[in-house]
């Protein structure tokens, strides 16, 4: 037992390695367009599914909450919270369209929507920054591989370098805690 716990902090070392080598400059292109976003009185649209719902969950809750810093509270929505919308969507037209009718209803031009997908390839994910890019929402798009369906049509991708599932999460919430710190330093 004591060998597999070893093993995958050892594995997970590695890939923690490989993240802070290249994410750097992308975790801060981020926050700059998300606190910008925040200045000019818009709003952050956030998504993902399974896991990623959590962290999407997990990352509006610090923002119109707090993290580190008492200030005002900031406009962040995790699209993942409703459930009467998602089944009503889900029912009514397709579950790729789960976030995609709500960016359409809530987004305005000059908000920023940060889509959280694991795999990368998520469809209701694409579908989300589709639209948002119709209305002018700043797409980011935050994955594991470099190259993803998801990394190709953002504006901008936040992409961990780990093919291992719970290693790409335990680093996508270093990221929202990243950029946590540094929008509350920015605002």
């Amino acid at each position: 037992m004591k060998d597999e716990v070893f093993k995958y902090l050892n594995s997970f070392q590695i890939d923690f390695n490989h993240f802070i080598k290249k994410s750097d400059k992308d975790i801060i292109v981020a926050s700059d367009l998300i606190s910008k976003a925040f200045k000019k009185n818009k709003k952050l649209l956030i998504c993902g599914n399974g896991g990623s719902a959590s962290d999407a969950q997990h990352f509006s809750a610090e923002l119109v909450g707090r993290f580190k810093k008492n200030r005002a509270s900031l406009p962040a929505i995790a699209l993942n919270t409703d459930t009467s919308s998602i089944t009503a969507i889900a029912n009514d037209y397709d579950y790729s369209k789960v976030f995609s009718r709500q960016i359409e209803g809530l987004g305005q031009k000059g908000d920023v929507l940060l889509a959280i997908s694991t795999s990368g390839n998520s469809k209701n994910i694409k579908e989300a920054i589709s639209i948002a890019k119709k209305k002018k929402i700043i797409t980011i798009g935050l994955t594991g591989k470099k190259k993803s369906i998801i990394s190709k049509v953002s504006d901008y991708c936040i992409s961990v370098p780990s093919k291992e599932t719970s290693h790409i999460q335990e680093l996508h919430i270093i990221v929202l805690h990243l950029l946590c710190i540094l929008i509350e330093k920015k605002l």
